[in-house]
């Protein structure tokens, strides 16, 4: 019997089972994240890559034509009008496929909400 994946090896294969336009762009938002949140636990949850230090921090997630990120917490207020631009709910962001993901949004927004997890300590 094979050894169960890693987390780390789950979200690597979403990520290779994801739509092929969508590939580059969630290996994109993974190192983001992975670069602001360091000490971050990768996994799945809800059948999508996950983020959690001192609780959650963000999800991602490949859709038919685009990928969306999760947005957890207060810390998204602050950037409101930085996020509407591709907001499809209070706590979704949608990127169509071959679009520039916000990198310097994507690491504020995380960054921000790990320091929102670590005051509720």
């Amino acid at each position: 019997m094979p050894a169960p994946k890693s987390d780390s090896e789950q979200v690597s294969a979403y990520i290779a089972a994801a739509p092929k336009p969508a590939r580059a762009m969630l290996r994109e938002l993974r190192r983001t994240i992975r670069a602001a949140a360091p000490e971050a636990i990768e996994k799945l949850s809800y059948g999508m890559p996950y983020y959690h230090h001192h609780g959650r921090l963000t999800y991602f997630a490949a859709f038919t034509k685009h990928v969306s990120l999760f947005v957890m917490g207060r810390s998204k207020l602050r950037y409101a009008a930085t996020m509407k631009r591709y907001q499809t709910s209070a706590s979704t962001l949608r990127f169509l496929f071959g679009s520039k993901l916000p990198v310097r949004l994507v690491t504020n927004l995380v960054r921000a909400r790990v320091r929102e997890n670590e005051a509720a300590r």
